[in-house]
């Protein structure tokens, strides 16, 4: 029993020193932990201590920086504006600098063209005393060719009159043959106008006196109601007798009427002014100028040469009488012959 509590006691007493080892040896440890923590803290402490130091003086420089860049920008602006004042007063005084080289240049311009002036000038009167004898060449041919030319013109001045005085006899000549020439129509007109009132004298002769056939003036007049039926080109039998002795009548005054005066009997138609329109003769020019074809063709077809006959219509627009009365009208149908020159 003894020995049971002996060795109980002995194995607690054997425990205690190794739990004090292990408690000595977990304080020394932590001990230990702390001393590095704290050790660990310091440094921590320090470097961060540290830190805020080189901020601190980094803004500062920073802030060092910032008032020398303010301050180098205001140089700088100060330097520009002394660039550009000094610029600008380069520029006046390289304009001053041409202006002067060029007053002087001018200088040096002008006494050199004074000398080229002086050259130009001396050549220029050698080469005018040799155009003075070359012109002096040229006037003389120029006089000689005027003398010719004067003497040409003299010519053409003596020919000219003498075409002048030829033309005035020219002239006179041919008033002479104008005079001459109307005498001699005159003589053949007087003639025509002798055979002419011979030929009516025979005509009034053959045809007796009619009051349907009247001489008026220069002219024989037949009213159309003698030859033609009315509105109609075809001769009717009474007036083919009576243009047969108007043929007759030719015959002899024919034969009478000299060879040189070129006569014709001209047979002119007249209408009164009532229209017609028919499909042969659409107005009175158609049946005017075929009533004056019929008449020379039955005259043609009696033995009288075409070659002294000559047709005419004249329609309404020759009238005899004005007015719309019967009387008027039968007056303005007719046939007209006149003996007349061609």
């Amino acid at each position: 029993m003894r020995y049971a509590r002996s060795r109980r006691a002995t194995t607690g007493a054997e425990y205690w020193p190794g739990f004090v080892d292990a408690m000595a040896t977990l304080l020394l440890v932590v001990t230990f932990l702390l001393s590095v923590f704290m050790i660990a803290q310091y440094f921590v402490t320090q470097e961060a201590s540290g830190k805020d130091t080189v901020l601190a003086r980094l803004n500062s420089q920073i802030a060092q920086l910032t008032d020398l860049l303010s301050l180098e920008k205001s140089q700088k602006k100060s330097l520009e504006e002394n660039l550009a004042s000094l610029t600008a007063s380069l520029s006046s005084s390289e304009s001053d600098r041409k202006r002067l080289q060029g007053l002087i240049g001018l200088e040096g311009d002008k006494s050199k063209s004074a000398a080229t002036q002086l050259s130009a000038l001396t050549g220029d009167l050698s080469k005018e005393q040799e155009l003075s004898a070359s012109a002096l060449a040229k006037v003389e041919l120029l006089n000689q060719h005027l003398i010719a030319l004067r003497r040409q013109i003299a010519a053409i001045q003596g020919a000219l009159e003498a075409s002048e005085t030829r033309d005035t006899e020219s002239q006179a000549k041919i008033a002479d043959l104008g005079r001459r020439l109307n005498v001699a129509l005159a003589k053949k007109v007087q003639e025509l106008s002798r055979y002419r009132s011979e030929f009516f004298g025979r005509l009034r002769e053959v045809l007796g006196n009619r009051e349907d056939i009247q001489v008026v003036g220069d002219r024989f007049i037949f009213q159309a109601e003698v030859l033609f039926p009315s509105g109609s080109d075809e001769v009717n039998p009474d007036g083919q007798a009576q243009l047969a002795k108007l043929a007759q009548v030719m015959f002899g005054i024919n034969k009478e009427i000299p060879s040189q005066i070129n006569w014709v009997l001209r047979i002119d138609g007249h209408t009164d002014i009532r229209p017609i329109a028919t499909p042969k003769f659409p107005t009175n020019w158609e049946l005017s100028t075929a009533r004056a074809i019929a008449v020379v063709k039955y005259l043609v077809s009696q033995g009288v040469p075409s070659k002294r006959l000559v047709a005419a219509g004249f329609g309404e627009f020759q009238p005899l009488s004005a007015g719309q009365t019967e009387s008027a009208l039968r007056r303005n149908r007719r046939i007209e012959l006149k003996l007349t020159e061609k």
